[in-house]
């Protein structure tokens, strides 16, 4: 299977803004959409945005709508979150995922490859 490496965590004030990059390994980039998600201590994993295989659509959870913006370099086989406004609800730590199948999706099941995450800290 692909490996996807995210980089770019750390810790940041309230209003502050961080980029995440996700890094993924083999030829096939661009066949896959590409997902991320975030996961707090005692919270489930739920969905921040994701992008389509060449970039031309993006989606993205109300929560975060407005503030955090995907992009994808697929030269560099590399995907962005970038997060601005941050919030201290925003503190997780964030996953990126692929999809084989391409599409826009929410759902956790749909995605078929999953990095080991970046821990987020927004401080108030």
């Amino acid at each position: 299977q692909v490996q996807l490496v995210e980089s770019g965590g750390g810790l940041v004030q309230a209003g502050g803004s961080l980029r995440l990059s996700c890094v993924a390994s083999g030829r096939t980039f661009s066949n896959y959409a590409m997902g991320w998600f975030r996961q707090a201590p005692g919270k489930e994993r739920e969905f921040v945005g994701c992008i389509s295989r060449y970039g031309s659509s993006t989606y993205y959870a109300d929560s975060v709508k407005g503030r955090f913006t995907i992009s994808r370099d697929n030269a560099k086989n590399t995907v962005y979150l970038q997060m601005n406004s941050l919030k201290p609800e925003d503190t997780a730590v964030y996953y990126c995922a692929a999809d084989v199948q391409g599409g826009l999706t929410s759902s956790s099941r749909d995605y078929d490859y999953w990095g080991q995450g970046t821990q987020v800290t927004v401080s108030t």
